[in-house]
């Protein structure tokens, strides 16, 4: 493999950074963000294609070269600013509206406000609460025309525009390459492993690697598609290391 011919895909929370109960105290491990930014200008493409808002990946990472996608690909990072999906405009006002109808609705759970975009409810902490939230976010979604979107303990109001984290690998794979790796712990990461699957279906890509960051919350389905398992964080950071001093 040609290491200028190469791209390198990893997501952030439960990847780069071990799961917290409040997403504001979330961090990426040293070790992590020192393999990606040794990566970078070593291989052709290093990204980090997550849930979380651009700007906070920016500014939780700080390396520059590393290409930025957010929201599941509703934001990406050009030319040093945050650029929206130009669709989620007409919506942005019902995705406040939720938010703040949530926050009334589900006294102490935690409501997360990711920018303008989408609007994440949690339950990590009160677990109990989990059917609960889940009809409240539903009916939100169908009352303000949003898309309910599932993550680990947690369910998300965004725009109904069909994009993904597949979508986003989509658009960075377009200018092809030999080789790609995709690290992910969640089930949004499964669609990044179908699009390094479509890339090499259509002569984009020659080589793809499913990377699984094996917790106790991992989804079985995760593992099973994963062509290398790393434990958490620190494994895949190993991972990364290691690469970049192969190379």
């Amino acid at each position: 493999m040609a290491p200028q011919r190469a791209a390198v895909l990893v997501d952030f929370d439960g990847s780069l950074a071990p799961i917290v109960d409040d997403p504001a105290d979330a961090a990426a491990l040293p070790a992590a963000r020192d393999a990606l930014a040794a990566l970078v200008g070593r291989v052709a493409l290093v990204a980090v294609v997550s849930g979380r808002p651009v700007d906070f990946l920016a500014a939780e990472l700080a390396i520059d070269g590393l290409e930025l996608f957010g929201q599941y690909g509703l934001e990406r990072m050009l030319d040093g600013r945050t650029v929206a999906d130009e669709r989620v405009a007409p919506y942005l006002g019902a995705v406040a509206a939720a938010a703040d109808e949530a926050e009334q609705l589900l006294p102490g759970l935690l409501v997360e406000r990711k920018g303008s975009i989408a609007v994440t409810v949690h339950w990590r902490t009160q677990p109990d609460r989990g059917t609960a939230a889940t009809a409240v976010v539903e009916e939100l979604a169908r009352r303000y025309g949003l898309e309910t979107y599932p993550t680990r303990m947690a369910r998300e109001l965004r725009p109904p525009v069909a994009v993904d984290k597949g979508t986003a690998v989509d658009t960075l794979l377009e200018p092809g390459y030999d080789a790609a790796c995709f690290a992910g712990d969640d089930r949004g990461d499964l669609s990044a492993f179908d699009a390094l699957g479509r890339a090499v279906a259509h002569g984009r890509l020659r080589h793809a690697v499913r990377v699984g960051v094996r917790s106790h919350e991992v989804p079985p389905e995760l593992v099973e598609r994963a062509d290398v398992i790393v434990d958490g964080p620190a494994g895949l950071a190993s991972l990364l290391d290691d690469l970049s001093r192969a190379i």
